[in-house]
């Protein structure tokens, strides 16, 4: 019988999903470089399958933990944006469906842009409910950043279109009278916090993308309000913004 071609070779091992496949089994037995080659590659993309079902299992411990005291809609809650120099503070709050495996969930900052558009989209192909909420710059003048993270948490939560009866938030503590646990890195530790830190990050990088776009020289599609040199020499040369923090150094310096 003649081989297959190393391409077709490729082309069949996109379609092995288990180790025991017969396929697999003869494709070994081909001594070509390219056939080796590509088996390689192929087992090497099954273990980063199987770290990332490792890993998202790790990070389910808290909502399994939540789902075995009873409680049937629990709401993941985290922000972006307070340290910025301008824009809001945003918050995301999540319900994950029971169903859900959303591979590759982590901290938003650990993720390219790309993956979390990708990762945006099996968020809310997976979630029963996303709120967004938003404390504006001025409210975080008026406030302090920290009060502003709450109310910008709250507000999250009043979007969504279900009443959550347990809360994981990131580092924070609400007073809203909900059963809640306060998860240090959060992000990284909880699918659910780990879903809202994404859709929140995504949703404030577009905001300050917007907002740039009226305003290309201080570059906010890049910096998403971080004082970056070229958002530091805008304000030198061009003025301070409605959307700026008045009360953050070096702009408050300039009062």
């Amino acid at each position: 019988m003649e081989k297959l071609s190393i391409s077709a070779i490729k082309a069949e091992l996109k379609t092995i999903i288990s180790a025991d496949d017969h396929r697999l089994a003869e494709f070994r037995q081909d001594t070509r470089k390219g056939v080796q080659l590509a088996i390689s590659q192929w087992q090497r993309q099954q273990d980063k399958q199987v770290a990332l079902a490792e890993k998202y299992r790790e990070m389910s411990i808290f909502e399994n933990e939540k789902k075995s005291q009873g409680f049937q809609a629990i709401c993941g809650i985290d922000e972006v944006g307070r340290g910025p120099l301008a824009g809001p503070v945003v918050a995301a709050a999540v319900i994950l469906n029971d169903e859900h495996e959303i591979l590759g969930l982590n901290d938003s900052k650990q993720l390219s842009a790309h993956k979390r558009e990708e990762l945006v989209k099996e968020i809310k192909k997976n979630a029963r409910a996303i709120g967004i909420g938003e404390a504006t710059a001025e409210e975080i003048d008026q406030l302090n950043i920290y009060q502003a993270t709450k109310v910008a948490m709250q507000r999250a939560i009043d979007q969504l279109q279900i009443t959550p009866d347990c809360l994981l938030i990131d580092a924070m503590v609400l007073d809203n009278g909900l059963p809640q646990e306060k998860i240090i890195k959060g992000d990284a530790r909880s699918v659910s916090i780990a879903a809202a830190s994404i859709i929140a990050k995504v949703y404030r990088d577009e905001w300050m993308a917007e907002y740039g776009e009226r305003y290309p020289a201080y570059g906010f599609a890049k910096n998403a309000g971080y004082g970056t040199r070229e958002h530091l020499q805008a304000i030198e040369e061009q003025g301070i913004l409605p959307i700026h923090r008045k009360t953050f150094a070096p702009i408050k310096n300039l009062y």
